[in-house]
């Protein structure tokens, strides 16, 4: 069975019909006449009635409200007091003096709310105020009360008028003691609405106060140990300039010291080599060919150590800058002695990568390198350069006889090969300095490849 109660019209002694609904369903429902200028709040009042059963009528203003009463009698009006032309003061003036609606109740909906309010609306023959903003469960208690006081008769209704004095202004109030009484609870209501509300928001402020206060105490411990924060950092960065200053000063004793010593040790290994020589030349012993063989190839190593440590100083003294590939590439062929080995510069023009200014050191190497350990059959040295995900990657690789698998990553190490063993161990430092990788990944006797990969954001196209 349905719940949904049946609903039957009843008509009032003065011929308006409204719903009535069945005793203890629902409340008696009957058309209420809304007037607003705007149409959201007339759309909002219109949902909360029509949610509770009634049927509503909307107009715009004061004129439009009386045309609708005169067609269609509505069993009570809201009206809003601010409106464009006649207010709702007026309005409600308009009804209460025209006997034929005389006795349609009128709400007045207002944000106002002041003793003078109250008056005008006592003045103009209101018999409830609702005030904006206001919830669903408060406009249906203040209709409800409309309509029980519409089933008793006003035993005052006839008493005289009585004039009011507020802010020199005087109204003429007709209204019994029981219309006076509800506007006033009406009133009342309001007023501990709004203390409660402004209790909350007290609240809420104290809250909010509390948590500011707290939150400048932080802000303040904050400051104080970003205060604290800098000093240190200006410290650190005192001691920091001091230690680099000092650094600075060692370092370039050092170096100082470096030039002297390999400069003696060069002139010491001519005078060296000159007396080899001499005494070679003076005893000629082929049994002893051997030893000056020996001495000889020492005197090279000695010479070649020397060598290194000139270059090996220079790695990471310069700051890291952009260069061009092609054109390092280039630079480094000028070495090759002519038609000892052709070059193959495949690099694109515009990609240049950042490292260290000796870069063009590791392209010379690589060349000398694949010279020096190709073989016979080596013809070609080819540079090239290929992506790799985000990463790229400059490749030169040879013709030559390539690398034994065991060897691969030998050949980095400081001292191994057949020379010096130095030349690839300051390639893979010199590219460790920015970042960039350098791994051989060559075919043993098909060639020897050199795989330089330089992440993302070290290399860049200029054109």
């Amino acid at each position: 069975m349905s719940d949904t109660p049946v609903f039957h019209n009843v008509t009032d002694s003065n011929g308006v019909v409204y719903r009535k609904a069945p005793h203890g369903s629902q409340k008696d429902t009957g058309t209420i006449l809304i007037v607003e200028d705007s149409r959201t709040q007339a759309d909002y009042l219109r949902a909360i009635l029509e949610s509770e059963g009634y049927h509503t009528v909307l107009a715009m203003n004061g004129c439009e409200a009386l045309e609708q009463i005169a067609v269609v009698r509505p069993m009570m009006v809201l009206t809003d007091i601010i409106m464009p032309g006649m207010d709702g003061y007026e309005l409600c003036c308009r009804i209460k003096q025209d006997k034929k609606s005389s006795d349609i109740p009128v709400i007045l909906v207002t944000r106002l709310f002041n003793p003078e309010d109250v008056i005008k609306g006592l003045a103009s023959g209101a018999d409830d105020f609702i005030i904006k903003p206001f919830e669903p469960d408060y406009i249906h208690s203040r209709i409800r009360a409309i309509l029980s006081h519409l089933e008793k008769p006003d035993p005052d209704e006839l008493l005289p008028v009585f004039e009011v004095t507020v802010a020199n202004t005087t109204y003429v109030i007709s209204a019994s003691r029981l219309r006076i009484f509800n506007i006033l609870l009406s009133t009342y209501e309001a007023a501990i609405n709004n203390n409660q509300e402004l209790q909350d928001a007290h609240e809420q402020l104290n809250a909010f106060n509390e948590e500011l206060v707290t939150s400048n105490e932080q802000l303040v411990m904050a400051a104080n140990d970003l205060k604290n924060s800098n000093l240190a950092l200006e410290q650190e960065n005192a001691e920091r300039k001091r230690v680099e200053k000092a650094l600075a000063e060692a370092n370039k004793k050092l170096n100082l010291l470096s030039s002297i010593t390999r400069h003696d040790i060069n002139n010491q290994l001519l005078i060296l080599n000159g007396y080899v020589e001499l005494l070679h030349g003076e005893i000629p012993n082929p049994s002893l060919e051997e030893y000056f063989s020996h001495i000889a190839k020492a005197s090279s190593q000695i010479t070649a150590m020397i060598r290194f440590t000139k270059d090996y100083e220079k790695i990471g003294i310069r700051v890291p800058v952009w260069q061009d590939l092609s054109a390092l590439a280039n630079s480094a062929e000028k070495g090759v002695i002519p038609d000892q080995v052709t070059i193959k510069n495949d690099l694109p023009p515009g990609i240049e990568v950042f490292a260290d200014p000796l870069i063009v050191k590791v392209f010379f190497n690589l060349i000398d390198n694949a010279i020096r350990h190709g073989g016979d059959r080596i013809a070609t040295i080819r540079f090239s350069f290929e992506a790799c995900n985000a990463d790229r990657i400059i490749v030169c690789e040879d013709d030559g006889a390539g690398v034994a698998p065991e060897d691969k990553e030998k050949i980095f190490s400081r001292g191994f090969g057949k020379n010096t063993g130095f030349g690839l161990s300051i390639c893979r430092e010199i590219l460790d300095i920015t970042g960039i990788s350098i791994t051989e990944n060559g075919e043993p006797g098909k060639g020897a490849r050199f795989e330089m990969v330089v992440p993302p954001d070290k290399f860049q196209k200029t054109v």
